[in-house]
C-alpha cells in the first residue's frame, strides 16, 4: 500500500480536524488535489477532505472539537472547518443526480465510489486516511505514476456534466502528464464532439482556466492541440499559438519565469479582454504589453517607459512575435533604462509654457532626450531649440 508522509497530514491542526470527524465514527479522507500533489512531490496548498458525514453532523461535530465552522457550501455538502488558522474544506460524499454543463444537483452518499466518480480525471480520485494511506477506488495510481490525464469512466459523460473540464483536460496535462504519452484518444474524441457545451461557459470561468494553463511551464503542446480542435477560436476568438512555443523557448534563454498575461498577449486574438473577462488592470496590462512589443522602441526605451519587468515581457514578446533571435544584452539594456530620470520638471517651463501647451513641451524634450539615448542634460535641454 502506498502511504503519504508529509508535514501538513502530520501536524497536530489537520488531525484535530480528522479527529473530529473519526472520533465520532465517521470517515475522514484527504482527496483531490492534496493527494495528487504530494503524491508528485508538488506543493500542496489547499487541503480538502470527504466524508459520509452529513453537512449538520460536520458542524456539530467541529464545533464540540472546539472548531470552527462556516458553511461555505453547505447546499453542495462543504463545510469550511478553521484548525489552528488553517481552512479545510469538508465536504460530504456526493453523487450527481442532474446536471447541465455548468452545475449539478446532487445527493449525498456514504459510498466512496460515489463520490469518486464524480470527479473529473482519474489522478484526481486519489484519497488518503489520516494515517496517509492512499486508498485508489478508481484504479488512479496507475495512471498519476505514469503521469496520464484521463477522464473517469466515459468521458463524454465527464464533459457534459461541466464543460469546463475540457479546458481543464488541456490545463492538466500541460501541468502534471508526460509529454511522452500525447493526449488520451478517448478524450480528445469525445471534446471534438462537445465544443460547442463551452459557450455555455460564463467567460469568467474561461477566463480562470486559461490564465492557470498559460502559467504552466510549458503549455504550448496543449494550446496547439486546442487550435487544431477549434478549442481556441471558441475561447479567444482570433488567437493563433504561432508565437507561443518560441516565446517560451525564449522564456528560457532569458531565465524567466512563466508570465500568463505574456503568454496570452503572444496568443493575440480579436478581444482577449473581452472573451476571458479579465480584470481592469490585466486588460490594461495587455494591451500596453502587446501594443510595446509591436512598437519600434529600443530595449532601454521599454525599460524606462514600463520599468524592468515588463519591458522584458515586452522584448521577450517581441522576439517571439518576429521570430527573432534573442539578444541577452537586450535584458541589461531595459534595466539601464528603468533607472533613467527624465531631468526636466514642469516648474522648469512656467511660467512661459502652461496647460496643453507644458504638457505638449514635456513631451517634446522627453523625446528629444530618450532619441540623445538619455545623454542631454538638464541645462542642454532648456537651452535647445527641440
Amino acid at each position: 500500500m502506498t502511504v503519504l508522509r508529509a508535514e501538513w497530514i502530520e501536524c497536530e491542526q489537520t488531525q484535530n480536524v480528522c479527529r473530529a470527524l473519526t472520533d465520532a465514527g465517521a470517515q475522514a479522507l484527504f482527496v483531490g488535489g492534496c493527494v495528487r500533489d504530494a503524491l508528485l512531490g508538488v506543493e500542496v496548498s489547499d487541503i480538502d477532505i470527504a466524508t459520509d458525514a452529513v453537512p449538520e453532523d460536520t458542524v456539530k461535530r467541529a464545533m464540540a472539537a472546539g472548531l470552527k465552522a462556516i458553511p461555505t457550501g453547505i447546499e453542495h455538502g462543504t463545510i469550511t472547518v478553521l484548525s489552528g488558522g488553517r481552512p479545510y474544506e469538508i465536504t460530504t460524499f456526493r453523487k450527481d443526480i442532474e446536471t447541465d454543463g455548468r452545475k449539478a444537483t446532487v445527493k449525498f452518499s456514504t459510498d466512496i465510489k460515489d463520490d469518486a466518480r464524480r470527479r473529473d480525471f482519474t489522478m484526481n480520485a486519489l484519497y488518503a486516511t489520516p494515517n496517509g494511506d492512499v486508498v485508489d477506488p478508481l484504479g488512479g495510481m496507475d495512471d498519476l505514476k505514469a503521469r496520464r490525464i484521463r477522464f473517469i469512466e466515459d468521458p463524454a459523460r465527464r464533459i457534459e456534466e461541466d464543460y469546463l473540464r475540457i479546458l481543464r483536460f488541456f490545463r492538466f496535462s500541460a501541468w502534471y502528464a508526460d509529454p511522452r504519452h500525447g493526449f488520451d484518444p478517448e478524450a480528445l474524441a469525445a471534446i471534438a464532439g462537445h465544443l460547442d457545451g463551452l459557450d455555455r461557459l460564463s467567460k469568467e470561468r474561461v477566463g480562470r482556466e486559461m490564465l492557470k494553463l498559460l502559467s504552466a511551464p510549458d503549455p504550448a503542446p496543449a494550446v496547439a492541440t486546442m487550435n487544431q480542435l477549434g478549442i481556441l477560436a471558441h475561447v479567444l476568438g482570433g488567437a493563433q499559438d504561432r508565437a507561443l512555443a518560441p516565446l517560451i523557448h525564449i522564456e528560457r534563454l532569458a531565465a524567466q519565469q512563466p508570465d500568463a498575461l505574456r503568454r496570452l498577449a503572444a496568443l493575440g486574438g480579436a478581444k482577449p479582454a473581452d472573451d476571458l473577462r479579465l480584470s481592469k488592470s490585466d486588460a490594461r496590462e495587455l494591451i500596453l504589453l502587446r501594443k510595446s512589443a509591436e512598437s519600434e522602441a529600443s530595449a532601454k526605451e521599454l525599460g524606462y517607459r514600463l520599468g524592468t519587468q515588463r519591458a522584458i515581457d515586452a522584448i521577450l514578446l517581441r522576439n517571439a512575435l518576429l521570430e527573432a533571435d534573442f539578444d541577452p544584452s537586450t535584458l541589461q539594456s531595459a534595466w539601464d533604462g528603468a533607472q533613467q530620470v527624465f531631468p526636466v520638471k514642469a516648474a522648469d517651463l512656467m511660467p512661459e509654457y502652461t496647460g496643453k501647451a507644458l504638457g505638449k513641451r514635456l513631451e517634446d524634450l522627453e523625446s528629444a532626450w530618450i532619441r540623445s539615448g538619455f545623454a542631454l542634460s538638464r541645462d542642454a535641454l532648456l537651452d535647445s531649440g527641440f
